[in-house]
């Protein structure tokens, strides 16, 4: 009897363990309708899902509910936050609630952005040339959406250098649809932008000086997480914290998907041919 119920009891916890484990790997990732944060979550989604059996779901919200579902612990993990200045306003009621993790792209550019034929080269200059940028029947300056940082500093932008514009809110997808059109008839728009983007890789742009620094110095992006995360998987945050990308990497990994036109087919291009550098990541949680 004695063996029996020591077998039960082996097996009751060898159970438990395994529910347990399998309720580790259930993922829950924040993400926003940023052309870089869709291209890495797919890569991490596919790789996690299909090589180490994580149940993972991605959730597109708003920056706001992004930062306060992570504090709330209705996400487990988000994978771009940009520090120290354009997210800095979105961690700041939270920063005791969400933990910032390691830097896995460094130096990233944020500002208007005009096509490289396009005869001015500042911000002031703007000013003076507001008519050439219109857009339905308006000067204009094509921004994503309202909540968005960039948003917030295109605004304020408007205000420092007193500019007859409009910031006009859309989304990336219909910003980038805007830029096409006025580029492929070589007639003058300006959008708000930031590196990295793949843009950059199809279209000849520039950014306008911003001589009164209003969208800030250049910025690294983190990965971030709910409070306690790294103690429940410490694998993951370890290959999390390893994992690095510079603009070979992530650009070429944006523009296949933007090839594509989908971003789990050409997330999943892209770590085929990207192997040796997915495996050096994954060795680090070793």
């Amino acid at each position: 009897m004695k063996k029996i119920s020591s077998t039960l009891l082996g097996l009751s916890m060898a159970l438990a363990a395994a529910s347990a484990h399998a309720s580790e790997k259930q993922l829950v990732i924040g993400t926003n309708n940023w052309a870089e944060n869709i291209a890495v979550a797919n890569m991490w989604k596919i790789v996690l899902e299909e090589e180490y059996g994580y149940d993972i779901e991605l959730t597109d919200v708003g920056k706001s509910v992004l930062y306060s579902g992570l504090a709330n612990n209705d996400f487990d993990i988000s994978l771009e936050i940009w520090l120290p200045t354009t997210d800095k306003d979105f961690l700041a009621p939270y920063k005791d609630k969400i933990d910032v993790h390691d830097v896995w792209y460094e130096g990233t550019g944020l500002g208007i952005v005009v096509p490289s034929y396009v005869e001015v080269d500042t911000i002031d200059a703007l000013r003076d040339h507001a008519e050439q940028f219109s857009y339905q029947g308006r000067p204009t300056i094509i921004g994503i959406d309202s909540g968005s940082a960039i948003a917030g500093s295109t605004d304020d932008a408007i205000d420092a250098y007193d500019l007859p514009m409009r910031q006009l809110y859309s989304s990336d997808p219909a910003m980038m649809a805007a830029l096409d059109d006025a580029y492929r008839r070589e007639e003058p728009i300006a959008v708000t932008l930031w590196s990295p983007h793949w843009a950059f890789a199809e279209y000849d742009l520039k950014y306008l000086e911003d001589t009164q620094g209003v969208y800030g110095e250049s910025d690294d992006i983190f990965w971030f997480s709910r409070k306690g995360f790294a103690e429940e998987d410490p694998w993951l945050t370890q290959v999390l914290n390893e994992w690095h990308m510079d603009d070979d990497t992530l650009g070429g990994l944006m523009a296949i998907i933007e090839q594509q036109g989908d971003p789990v087919a050409g997330a999943r291009t892209w770590i085929g041919e990207n192997r040796d550098l997915v495996d050096r990541w994954l060795a680090a949680g070793e």
